[in-house]
């Protein structure tokens, strides 16, 4: 639930967001009305909506006991490819995401609009130290996604409790990170890689496809 709600002039008269402010005030949220020109001085974005929200964090201490398949960001600086993975994350049904090691704070303003929304949808665990976060997955198969030197992603068994392991978007994955298995996504054209963005999104798919042709229909 957000804490607070702030409104420019223009989502004063809007119906569409007063209706919105109406519901977050029967929530307990604080509703505030601004004066002309406040919001987009406080705004992270050039043209910003008229409505700003005020939300608490909303990371937990554990991934949930009962996930099959997770997605680790370590060291993954950039905000908006952190916002995608957290995306194609949500949208491929993973359990949980965790942030650990050198990775941007989720919370990051350009992570959240990369994010769509998603930021409130899967769970979030953020660990400083991504070695810590991968031995609390010991229930997992830890699978690192790398250049090369790994097995073909589609080839790898998904169905398996897998935690998929994403490094920093120059220097990969940390050789001091524990991996259970590696997988790569063979290149067709001239390119070395994917963003790590779109990486995540082809390989959740992946063991999203997997997941949904085992389960009994």
């Amino acid at each position: 639930m957000p804490e607070s709600v702030y409104l420019s002039p223009d989502g004063v008269a809007d119906p569409d967001v007063a209706a919105l402010a109406a519901v977050a005030a029967q929530v307990g949220a604080r509703v505030l009305e601004l004066a002309p020109g406040v919001l987009e001085r406080v705004a992270a974005t050039v043209t910003p909506q008229p409505v700003l929200a005020v939300f608490p964090m909303l990371d937990v201490p554990v991934v949930p006991a009962s996930g099959r398949f997770v997605v680790v960001m370590a060291d993954v600086r950039d905000p908006g490819n952190a916002g995608t993975v957290l995306r194609s994350a949500d949208a491929s049904g993973a359990d949980a995401v965790v942030c650990c090691g050198g990775t941007v704070d989720p919370y990051n303003p350009k992570t959240v609009r990369a994010s769509a929304g998603s930021l409130f949808h899967v769970p979030i665990v953020v660990e400083r130290d991504a070695a810590a976060a991968l031995h609390a997955l010991s229930g997992y198969r830890r699978v690192g996604a790398v250049v090369r030197g790994g097995e073909d992603y589609t080839d790898y068994d998904w169905t398996q409790p897998s935690a998929l392991v994403l490094g920093n978007e120059a220097a990969g994955i940390g050789g001091e990170l524990a991996l259970d298995a590696r997988v790569v996504i063979p290149m067709q054209g001239r390119a070395e890689s994917l963003n790590v963005g779109m990486a995540c999104a082809v390989l959740c798919f992946e063991a999203a496809r997997q997941r949904r042709t085992t389960m009994p229909r």
